[in-house]
């Protein structure tokens, strides 16, 4: 229990004056420009300087009060922070959005423009670092005290591009510009050692870098509180050489440099190679071991001694990325700090929290013992010492799996084993991972596993994201949802008035009238704004099944083309995402909706009445255009695998029904909405596992429906890839004969699924009832709610507030 102290003096802030004269400050004197000559880029930057100036406040007191007060902290280790711009976040939570604009305009300068200009940061691949954003932006709007720990990365994820509907992999510039949002900490630089030799317990490394701090401010809804997003920039720790470069070997004399650099150059290096997956252990270990050196120090500098951490300290473990958490807190507490190896490893289980995000196997990562032994040599002997404690702590288990195993150290049973708490990310998912994926542990274990369904902050992808809608939510209930969202509760009755449902459709058609401008402008498709907005935005992946979206679409394609004036509801499919550059099947998954794109938005028979339109490099920017104009969310992965999901709950949020399977989060959504408002198809998760066992199960499926055998027919023959006829048979092949992720199983039922959705569409009343529900019963899916299950049962953490 932390002893409150009397409220500090607030830390000094800019309130002198108007937001109009610090931004001509900042754009004179901290940009060196005259107004008359100054670009959009030197008002952005201005503009931003103005407004981080009134975070600094809040920040810097609350640091104070953690520091006074001995609070004890959270610290969220992530490999991806997926932020988004930060401008008009940090405005709209210090209550500056309309003061900002308004400057602004008296400038002659257009603030959405302002807005736009602001680079997307590429910290992030999906919704592992959304989430983890989510989060950082929840605790501090519930000043809950945390600590963001992650990678500047100077690229990122690539940059998408198509070229003939294949994607591109190109860098990411975001940091090309400087970024105003950051505060170097050069001061805050620590050592991060590779590879060498041991030397009985000590460690003699022969690579090492310097991880030195970069600080961004996360500031929570109304400023009431701030907390640090801290990122790790990797940085030689020995001068170039300037001997062996005059000598003309320079290769040799930027070794170091480029090891370093290449450390935080991209997220998710390419992992196929030998080369690849070294590099991808290196960055892991950089951020963990840079994170758990800084969260010690600051500990032991507050004169506190290193037995007491778990008092003081919570350690999050975003998925398995930085599972090597464990055995690097035991080495500093060991190595560093003197303590014997039992009481340093009961110490690091009452600092570590893990959380699962996947029941797939190859994201649960595996290391080869010569890869990780290689790399992290001291850190395989403590490994292989928490692997042995625990088998003898649990002597009557002869089927222990073991964290070793097969030349192998697996991650997942690491992070497991040196947590004191694993949660889930839904409940289906949680259930899942004590079947499923630790049956043994958990056995040995009970009660270890618990459940955390995921959450999104209502202030980006509600307030910020979508302010037609947020307005009339404000009319109608009242100010104050923002940061209660169980109050969208009290929109229901207002549902059943004709005049709101009219205002829910209009709000709707506003972002749909913008998002069809957006697409003309990028993708030089035009689209109709009274069609279904039918959007699925996500990673590619197999079981994801981006793949049966695209059949439907050449399905309905082929039933317009047979009667083309039948009563069809007019729709535009959109689709946007990434695929890993390794991944071979789900880039050629892009090339085959780009592909059908092409033959579709160009048959004029076909006409306004299907639409495909995949606009490329999609990021938290294009979510926030593409959310709040959808009439239809796209969830539909296989049964099982998708452990939550959280773009599902911001299309609830923004009013748009689910299609979608009983997977991850969907099974929640489906008990909130009601099953009137949300369009189930396909197999259970227990079914999956069933008709995966039944022989030949994609041909039975094949063969009793016609319309599946006329899409993969049309695929395979070459009718949307003109020229090169045989494109897709291996993806066909693959639907006919290896069909793991179950779309031809589950493909009549999607179909009658979208038809339901075509009736419902059709029947404008019924359809805004079940929109507007969607967003009336959306309050559990805030990420406030998620992280106060985090305080209260995982980290043990009080608000200060």
């Amino acid at each position: 229990m932390n002893t409150p102290l009397k409220p500090l003096q607030a830390a000094p802030s800019v309130t002198h004056g108007a937001l109009a004269d610090d931004v001509l400050r900042h754009l004179t004197f901290t940009l060196g420009k005259d107004p008359d000559h100054a670009s959009r880029y030197d008002w952005r930057m201005a503009l931003s300087f103005a407004i981080r100036d009134r975070v600094v406040g809040p920040w810097f007191t609350s640091t104070r009060r953690i520091w006074a007060e001995q609070r004890k902290r959270v610290h969220y280790l992530s490999m991806e922070f997926l932020i988004g711009r930060i401008l008009e976040d940090a405005a709209m939570n210090l209550g500056l959005d309309a003061e900002a604009s308004t400057t602004m305009a008296a400038f002659g300068q257009d603030y959405r423009a302002l807005i736009e200009d602001e680079p997307d940061a590429a910290l992030g691949n999906g919704g592992l670092g959304r989430l983890a954003a989510c989060f950082m932006e929840s605790m501090a709007t519930l000043g809950c005290p945390a600590y963001g720990y992650g990678i500047r990365y100077e690229h990122g994820l690539f940059r998408q591009r198509f070229e003939g509907g294949v994607q591109i992999e190109t860098p990411e510039d975001w940091l090309s510009q400087s970024n105003p949002w950051e505060f170097a900490r050069p001061e805050a630089a620590y050592t991060i050692p590779f590879k060498g030799q041991m030397e009985g317990n000590r460690w003699v490394p022969a690579e090492t870098v310097c991880a030195s701090a970069y600080d961004m401010p996360v500031v929570g809804w109304q400023g009431k509180w701030a907390n640090t997003l801290r990122l790790w920039g990797a940085k030689a720790t020995t001068q170039f050489d300037l001997e062996r470069f005059n000598r003309g070997d320079y290769a040799a004399a930027a070794e170091p440099e480029a090891l370093a650099r290449t450390l935080s150059r991209v997220l998710y290096p390419d992992d196929t190679t030998y080369q690849g997956k070294e590099l991808r252990l290196k960055q892991e270990f950089f951020l963990t071991s840079a994170a758990l050196q800084d969260i010690v120090r600051r500990h032991v500098a507050a004169g506190l001694d290193v037995r007491a951490l778990p008092n003081h300290v919570a350690i999050q473990m975003n998925d398995t990325h930085p599972a090597i958490a464990g055995p690097e807190l035991i080495r500093l507490l060991v190595d560093d700090h003197g303590l014997a190896f039992d009481e340093a490893l009961k110490t690091t289980q009452a600092c570590l929290g893990y959380t699962n995000h996947t029941l797939l196997p190859e994201a649960l990562e595996k290391w080869t013992t010569f890869t990780f032994g290689t790399v992290l040599p001291r850190h395989m002997q403590i490994v292989e010492q928490i692997d042995s404690a625990h088998r003898r702590a649990n002597p009557n288990r002869p089927h222990y799996i073991g964290i070793v195993k097969h030349h192998e150290v697996r991650m997942g049973e690491l992070a497991f084993i040196t947590a004191h708490r694993v949660n889930g990310v839904s409940a289906l998912h949680s259930d899942l991972v004590k079947q499923n994926l630790f049956p043994e542990l958990d056995k040995l274990h009970p009660g270890r596993i618990i459940n955390q369904t995921n959450g999104v902050t209502p202030r980006r992808w509600l307030r910020m994201a979508n302010r037609p809608l947020a307005g009339l939510i404000t009319d109608s209930i009242g100010a104050g949802w923002e940061d209660d969202l169980d109050r969208l509760k009290a929109l229901e009755p207002h549902v059943e008035d004709a005049a709101f449902r009219d205002a829910f459709d209009a709000a709707k058609r506003q972002n749909k009238a913008a998002l069809g401008d957006w697409l003309a402008g990028e993708c030089g498709i035009k689209v109709n704004p009274d069609a279904i907005f039918d959007v699925q935005i996500k990673r590619i992946h197999e079981y994801k099944r981006q793949l049966l979206n695209i059949m439907e679409t050449v399905a309905r394609y082929q039933a317009i083309k047979a009667n083309p004036n039948g009563n069809w509801v007019p729709r535009v499919k959109i689709f946007g995402g990434k695929a890993a550059p390794g991944y071979v099947v789900a880039k050629e998954i892009i090339r085959l909706v780009n592909d059908v794109a092409a033959v579709v938005n160009n048959d004029s028979e076909v006409g306004d009445l299907l639409k495909v339109v995949f606009p490329a490099n999609y990021n938290v920017s294009m979510a926030e255009r593409l959310i709040p104009a959808s009439d239809l969310s796209e969830q539909i992965s296989t049964a099982g695998k998708e452990a939550s999901g959280t773009g599902n709950m911001k299309f609830m949020m923004n009013g748009a029904p689910t299609i979608g399977t009983l997977d991850g989060a969907n099974v929640e959504i489906l008990e909130q909405v009601g099953a009137e408002n949300f369009f189930l198809f396909g197999l259970t998760a227990a079914e999956v596992v069933t008709r995966r066992e039944t022989p030949d199960h994609a041909r039975r499926a094949i063969e009793a429906s016609s319309p599946l055998q006329a899409v993969l027919q049309a695929i395979a023959e070459g009718q949307f890839s003109p020229g090169q006829s045989d494109r897709y048979h291996d993806l066909v092949h693959r639907v006919w004969h290896h069909d793991y992720f179950l779309v031809a199983a589950d493909f009549d039922a999607y179909l009658a699924a979208q038809a339901r959705v075509d009736v419902a569409y059709a029947n404008r009343d019924l359809w805004l009832r079940m929109a507007a529900l969607n967003t009336a019963r959306s309050g559990f899916f805030s990420s406030d709610r998620t992280i106060r299950g985090y305080m209260t049962d995982i980290w043990s953490v009080e608000s200060a507030l």
